[in-house]
C-alpha cells in the first residue's frame, strides 16, 4: 500500500459539488492499494500513520503524533499512486491492485484508523472527486508498506 500524507489546517473532499468528506487540523491521507498487498500492509501504514510524529509540540519541534494533537484524517482513495512512469510518457496503473479488492482494502484501513479513536473522514471510491486543502507547513510525506 502507498500513502501520501499532507498535514492540514482543514481538508475537504466533493463529488458533483457534494461534500463527502471534511476534517479540520490533521492528515489528508491519499490511499493507493497495490496488486499482493495483504493485511499486514494495511497494518504497517496505519500503525505508522497514527504514530508518525509530524505535528510540532510546544518548542516548535516536529514531536507529535495526528493522535497527539486530536487531529482527524481524511482519507482519499486513490490508485493513481500505483503509476509507473518507467516507460514512455502515459502511466501504467497494472501494478493497482483490482477495484474490488482496493474497495476493501480501503475500508479496512479506515476501520483500522477510526479503532485508534481517531475520527475519520472519507472520499467516494472510485468516483471523481474535488480535494481542497491547506496544506500546514508545508509538510507532505510519502509512504510505501513495503519499505516500513
Amino acid at each position: 500500500m502507498r500513502a501520501l500524507l499532507q498535514r492540514v489546517g482543514r481538508a475537504k473532499v466533493k463529488v458533483d459539488e457534494r461534500i463527502v468528506g471534511e476534517i479540520d487540523q490533521g492528515l489528508l491521507v491519499f490511499l493507493g492499494v497495490m496488486k499482493g498487498d495483504g493485511d499486514a500492509d494495511l497494518e504497517r501504514l496505519a500503525s505508522k500513520i497514527v504514530d508518525l510524529r509530524i505535528f510540532e509540540d510546544a518548542a516548535g519541534k516536529m514531536n507529535v503524533s495526528v493522535k497527539d494533537v486530536g487531529g482527524k484524517i481524511l482519507i482519499v482513495s486513490q490508485f493513481t499512486l500505483a503509476a509507473n512512469c518507467k516507460k514512455g510518457r502515459r502511466p501504467s496503473f497494472d501494478d493497482s491492485a483490482s477495484p474490488n479488492f482496493a474497495k476493501e482494502m480501503c475500508e479496512k484501513f479506515v476501520a483500522r484508523i477510526h479503532g485508534e479513536g481517531i475520527e475519520v473522514a472519507t472520499g467516494e471510491f472510485a468516483a471523481h472527486m474535488q480535494v481542497d486543502l491547506t496544506n500546514d507547513g508545508p509538510v507532505t510525506i510519502w509512504l510505501d508498506s513495503k519499505a516500513l
